[in-house]
């Protein structure tokens, strides 16, 4: 066999690992190091892979590798090519939602509350909110939202009534006292009651020794199970999950509410995004299209959804 055959071969073979990896990420075992949801945080970056791979084979001139493309090119488009089409038309009922963390360290929280303000959302969710932040976001976002709530670092700003507003315990276990990232509270909308969630899940930390998720992935487990008892119908949920909705460790959650149809909307980090972190989701409803907003101040980049309630 000559050079060019052997390493069309080696792109074919590369090929079908990728593909493999795409349509079998679940099997890949998060009992070392949680690779499968390393794997699942940056999956939609393979489809780079697959680019890289298809210019070597056209290079190669190589077609056993050309066809073997088609296992990753399919797999790929299945995952992630109904994000990529065009949303459907709004509607007037739809919610429109921004979610975002703001940063603690976020040196202009008026501009941040101003810019989220502008894009006219219904519903704002920020996180890591810290004093005087805090009363800079209250005093700026009062004349267009003039219900709010705050519970520890998270809250909600609303055009529409609030009531029943309670903590929400995602705590996870070996966290000292404080730590206060969670809150629920109705939303009075013109399509009816929503319960809104807001949350901060824990951080996660990618080492030598792979993913360090366990306090993130216990901290959706309780947040899954608050959702599950949740008795109004319609939900939605507005977070900065440190997590993709392909993310397993997210589970409890994408097992019970839906995601986003349309959009990538990569959120962190701001000066070159690599995964969408900050979720919306909805259960009795949909959320026909999610998207970034301009950068503010803070290390993640805003992002807006429409939610359409069933």
């Amino acid at each position: 066999m000559s050079a060019v055959g052997r390493r069309g071969r080696v792109v074919a073979g590369l090929a079908v690992v990728t593909g493999a990896l795409l349509a079998f990420h679940r099997a890949v075992p998060n009992s070392v190091g949680r690779l499968g949801s390393l794997l699942e945080a940056f999956l939609p970056w393979l489809g780079v892979v697959v680019v890289v791979l298809l210019g070597l084979a056209l290079w190669r001139r190589s077609a056993v590798a050309l066809v073997a493309l088609l296992l990753p090119v399919a797999a790929w488009t299945y995952l992630f090519g109904g994000l990529l089409l065009p949303g459907a038309e709004p509607e007037p009922d739809d919610l429109v939602v921004v979610q975002h963390n703001v940063s603690d360290e976020n040196a202009d929280p008026a501009g941040t509350a101003r810019a989220l303000a502008g894009a006219g959302p219904d519903l704002i969710a920020l996180e890591e909110l810290v004093p005087p932040a805090l009363a800079v976001y209250e005093k700026t976002l009062a004349p267009d939202y003039p219900h709010h709530e705050v519970r520890g670092t998270v809250g909600l700003w609303s055009k529409h009534p609030l009531a029943d507003t309670r903590l929400l315990d995602i705590k996870p276990r070996g966290i000292g006292e404080g730590w206060s990232r969670g809150l629920r509270a109705v939303v009075d909308t013109p399509r009816g009651e929503v319960a809104a969630y807001v949350a901060h899940l824990p951080s996660i930390r990618v080492g030598a020794s792979g993913l360090a998720s366990a306090l993130r992935d216990e901290s959706a487990g309780l947040l899954g199970e608050a959702v599950a008892a949740e008795k109004v119908k319609a939900v939605i949920l507005l977070g900065d999950l440190n997590g993709t909705v392909d993310d397993r460790g997210l589970a409890p959650l994408t097992s019970r509410l839906n995601v986003a149809e349309r959009g990538m909307a990569f959120s962190f980090p701001t000066a070159l995004p690599l995964a969408r972190i900050d979720q919306v989701m909805a259960r009795s409803g949909t959320v026909a299209d999610i998207r970034t907003l301009p950068a503010t101040g803070s290390d993640h980049l805003p992002v807006a959804a429409r939610v359409r309630l069933d």
